[in-house]
């Protein structure tokens, strides 16, 4: 049953050199076969690019937007307060010239009365 395929010695060698040959073949790198597609995959990731850098911008210049909005309308609310607390400092001190007036001019009654009542 040894000799059923007449094979020798030299016979199997070469067979187990060409197998081999034939397996170190399948992991060799292929010619690489330049897509011709290339130059406009390159393109199309640029303008890709573009886009979403675009699309950033374009978000960061949003929230800038808001964060201005929100400010102003902080900076707005302060000058308010500001302004009723000023308002109402002013019309403290209005009331409190106005008392002082009238206390001086009961007291320059007074005096006149008393000048009047020497007499």
């Amino acid at each position: 049953m040894r000799d059923l395929k007449q094979t020798g010695f030299n016979d199997r060698i070469t067979a187990q050199q060409e197998a081999k040959k034939a397996l170190l073949a399948r992991f060799k790198p292929k010619p690489a076969v330049p897509d011709p597609e290339f130059d406009k995959l390159q393109a199309k990731r640029e303008a890709e690019k573009e886009a979403i850098r675009q699309q950033h911008e374009l978000e960061k210049a949003e929230a800038r937007r808001i964060k201005a909005d929100k400010e102003a309308a902080r900076m707005a609310a302060e000058l308010e307060a500001q302004e009723a607390v000023d308002a109402e400092k002013r019309a403290a001190r209005k009331e409190r010239k106005q008392l002082t007036k009238e206390e001086q001019k009961a007291a320059r009654d007074a005096r006149y009365a008393a000048r009047k009542a020497r007499r």
